[in-house]
């Protein structure tokens, strides 16, 4: 056995001398038979030519160049647009460490029909530019400051690339500080000041974030004492306030309303809150009678109506006045299904620059049923149409209700894939509800998971109120447009209704496809107390359930056919 052993140390040692001999990183370190053991060192090869697609620091897209020292390393980046811009919003300064895909800076270009290109056309209008980081850097030094406007050639920061950060610091140095420099440097960090230098610079930054903070507040005094969708224009308009404090940050990328604007930017709270809805809705009405799903789809007339609107608007008006892409049409036209979480879904992958417009519009509207509906139901009606009573419902099974959810869901999958995570969810939800067996779960889902996402969204739509988004015409242009888009999908609703009624012999109430825009159950709610108010013992609110759970499948289905469109 001691053979054996000194058998294995000899070969082991002859081993080791011999890797000693061979490769250099290995030395000795005692005499003791100890070694240590480095890293081979291995011969450098001939470079490589870069390859095509290949990461270059020198670029030069027509709104942004980037040039790199060779000497020092260091990334120059700057303004190449031929029209002046102004700095909207700055979230970078010196010595800050940024790190891909990480938001610096935005700039709203100017429109000068003045400046003409090389071949003498006019220079085309530009949408607002958000510029992100691409690599890691450490930021040298910022060329602006926020409000200051950008001409031509202007430099805006110049940054040192980075292969790794670290937090590892050393200690600052003791600044003494006179009592004349902290008053001053109090004064410059209050609000005050920066409303009163921010408007010098650009209205909309100063003066404009003042009024926009109002915005904010008119909007929680309608929810609070007016009672106008409360549960989201309170928070939308307390987001606008927060947001439009200036020098806060609140809402930018490394503020709390920028932190959760990623939850709307990928789509994630309005399926929840979609979730939400699913678990707290029953679909038996729908299912009693199914021909009511027709009234659900007429009511969607308004989103294609507004959509059209938008882009007749944008043929007969200037650029610099109202102008709305197929895209920017396409989400306004949403607003008419009367259907938040969907236009919200919509625009945020259409037009993201619109998104808090178009949510203020959308839950407005939906909170103004009852004001915007009565009046085109009497329009539209007969005294006769609105009398007609409706037979009973037959009672729904169990597994009738547990079958549509998944059917709905398979049927989508097939012929519409693009709607799929806002039906999916919806039936998702309704399927937890049916069930009967994740009591739990359905709760939840019901209560505190949609009452958290509603708080979340609405904080964070009322951050992209801010003033140069809101104070245009085109805002206005949406807020007209959406009303249009919902005052066609209540008609188209009582119109299909009235022709349903022909149809059936006068055995169906015309007023019920008012409620196939999905604001549930506002509408179904005001289509009874119309329907009350003509004969006290006419009960039309479970037939009205129909169509106005129809009317959210059907807006989902919209938005999902748009989306596949445009998208």
């Amino acid at each position: 056995m001691k053979n054996m052993f000194s058998a294995f140390l000899a070969v082991l040692g002859l081993m080791t001398m011999a890797a000693t001999a061979q490769d250099p990183a290995v030395k000795s370190v005692s005499a003791c038979c100890a070694f240590e053991v480095t890293a081979p060192v291995k011969k450098s090869a001939v470079a490589a030519p870069l390859a095509t697609d290949a990461i270059r620091l020198q670029t030069n897209d027509g709104v942004f160049q980037t040039t790199q020292d060779p000497a020092t390393g260091m990334i120059s980046v700057r303004y190449v647009w031929p029209t002046p811009a102004i700095v909207y919003q700055l979230s970078i300064r010196d010595t800050q460490d940024v790190f891909p895909g990480r938001s610096m800076a935005i700039l709203k270009i100017k429109t000068d029909k003045h400046v003409v290109d090389a071949n003498g056309n006019p220079v085309p209008s530009r949408s607002k530019a958000e510029l992100k980081s691409a690599i890691g850097m450490k930021i040298a030094h910022v060329g602006h400051t926020m409000g200051e406007t950008v001409m031509p050639g202007d430099l805006l920061l110049e940054a040192v690339p980075l292969a790794l950060a670290h937090d590892s610091v050393t200690p600052s140095e003791n600044k003494k500080l006179s009592i004349g420099e902290m008053a001053n440097q109090l004064w410059y960090s209050t609000g005050i000041y920066a409303f009163i230098q921010q408007t010098q610079l650009d209205w909309t930054l100063g003066l404009g974030k003042a009024i926009m903070i109002c915005v904010g507040l008119v909007l929680i005094y309608l929810a609070i004492f007016r009672g106008f969708e409360p549960l989201l224009l309170l928070p939308i308009g307390f987001g606008a306030i927060l947001s439009n404090i200036p020098l806060a940050d609140v809402a930018g990328p490394d503020g709390i309303l920028g932190i959760l604007f990623q939850g709307v930017n990928l789509g994630i709270y309005p399926l929840l809150i979609f979730l939400g809805i699913g678990a707290m809705t029953d679909f038996g009405p729908l299912i009693a009678n199914p021909k009511t799903a027709l009234l659900g789809g007429a009511a969607q007339l308004g989103i294609f109506a507004a959509l059209l609107g938008a882009v007749l608007i944008s043929a007969v008006t200037p650029d610099s006045f109202v102008y709305f892409s197929i895209k920017d049409a396409a989400s306004i036209g949403i607003i008419g299904g009367a259907d938040g979480p969907t236009a919200i879904f919509l625009s945020s992958r259409l037009s993201p620059n619109l998104l808090g417009s178009i949510a203020v519009a959308a839950y407005s509207y939906m909170a103004l049923v009852p004001i915007i509906q009565p009046p085109i139901i009497r329009l539209l009606t007969t005294k006769k149409e609105r009398l007609i009573r409706m037979s009973q419902l037959r009672k729904v099974s169990k597994l009738e209700k547990v079958v549509f959810p998944i059917v709905i869901t398979l049927l989508c999958c097939l012929l519409l894939p693009s709607a799929a995570p806002l039906i999916g969810m919806l039936m998702l939800g309704n399927l937890m509800r049916e069930s009967m067996c994740v009591d739990r779960l359905s709760d939840t889902a019901q209560n505190a998971l949609i009452n958290i996402v509603t708080i979340f969204l609405g904080l964070t739509v009322g951050s992209k109120l801010s003033a140069d988004k809101f104070l245009n015409f085109e805002t206005l242009g949406i807020l007209l447009l959406g009303l249009i888009a919902f005052a066609i999908g209540t008609a188209g609703g009582v119109v299909m209704g009235k022709v349903m009624c022909r149809l059936s012999g006068g055995k169906i109430n015309p007023m019920i496809g008012a409620a196939g825009v999905s604001a549930v159950p506002m509408a179904a709610r005001v289509v009874n107390k119309i329907g009350l108010e003509e004969d006290p013992q006419n009960f039309l609110l479970m037939h009205a359930m129909g169509p106005n759970v129809a009317g959210v499948i059907g807006s989902a289905v919209a938005a999902g056919v748009l989306l596949c469109a445009l998208g």
